[in-house]
């Protein structure tokens, strides 16, 4: 690499980039949400319902595994006009051997969601390709909603990332949190496993932690949040970020929207709300301690 390019000095950061899904229970000590929502909204847990074998040297322990990351916002399918939710491909496909139909529970059957309970929808289509790695589930007609991202507020809209606009997400494991957008021009290649293989992907917004504001901007499980500029517009679709915590990266909104054949949903209907806190958005908590579950209400 050159000291100068065009006059413009270069510098090489090394860092350990991986796809932001959790499939267990996170360390003790990092914050992690497994609310339970009556009314689903962006900003919180979600996966799918069925369990995947993952054999080494993907994983320390051969075994079933699920897997666990952020429902983003709502969106609406252009031809059929039904409310869907959005998140990654990573999220709630895993592997090549996902199929439209398959089920999703919230929250995340890591965070104790239960197949037989709490499903809200069934996976209508996903995409991974060299923009974008998204996914949309089609929302079971009796389940309410409202197009607003968990202590972040309703969603305005999409717009454009530029370089140096400060953003901000709601995600499953580290909640809201603040940044900057460094660049929109990133090229990454990331390892999606057994049957995907290493994918390229391409005109990513790459995003740096505000650490006056957040310890990270994302971490594992916070894969399918969308992320915001500070009027409530949808900017991105975070599916990365390296191990430290000092970078996350986030597919162009639009280019999601268009690839997956929807559009943000802006305008919420008239749905009866639960109480709530700004934070929890009326969800119930799970809290877990070893192998007991406490239920708090908020």
């Amino acid at each position: 690499m050159p000291r100068e390019v065009d006059g413009i000095r270069t510098d090489v950061k090394q860092m350990v980039i991986e796809l932001q899904s959790a499939r267990v229970l996170l360390r003790p000590g990092r914050q992690v949400d497994g609310a339970e929502c009556e009314t689903l909204s962006g900003g919180i847990s979600m996966g799918p319902s069925r369990a995947v074998r993952m054999e080494p040297p993907e994983v320390a322990e051969p075994g079933e595994y699920t897997f666990v990351g952020t429902l983003g916002a709502i969106v609406r399918d252009r031809e059929a006009g039904r409310p869907m939710a959005l998140t990654n491909f990573h999220v709630a496909c895993v592997n090549d051997e996902w199929s439209s139909g398959d089920r999703m529970v919230q929250p995340g059957r890591p965070d104790g969601g239960d197949p037989a309970t709490d499903e809200f929808g069934s996976l209508a289509r996903a995409q991974l390709s060299e923009n974008i790695d998204g996914a949309v589930v089609l929302l079971d007609e009796d389940r309410p909603w409202e197009a607003a991202v968990v202590g972040v507020g309703p969603v305005a809209g999409a717009a454009e990332a530029a370089t140096q606009m400060p953003v901000q997400k709601r995600g499953r494991t580290t909640g809201h949190t603040f940044g900057t957008v460094a660049s929109t021009e990133a090229t990454l290649s990331l390892d999606y496993g057994d049957g995907l293989g290493t994918r390229t992907l391409r005109r990513q917004i790459r995003i740096s932690t505000d650490t006056a504001r957040s310890a990270r901007f994302s971490d594992g499980g916070d894969s399918g949040s969308v992320v915001l500029d500070t009027g409530g517009n949808v900017v991105g679709l975070l599916f990365a970020g390296d191990t430290e915590g000092s970078t996350t990266f986030a597919n162009p909104i639009q280019a999601v929207l268009d690839e997956l054949a929807v559009d943000l949903e802006v305008d919420a209907p008239a749905l009866p709300q639960t109480p709530s806190t700004p934070e929890t958005g009326g969800c119930t908590t799970n809290v877990f301690i070893e192998n007991v579950t406490i239920t708090v209400h908020h």
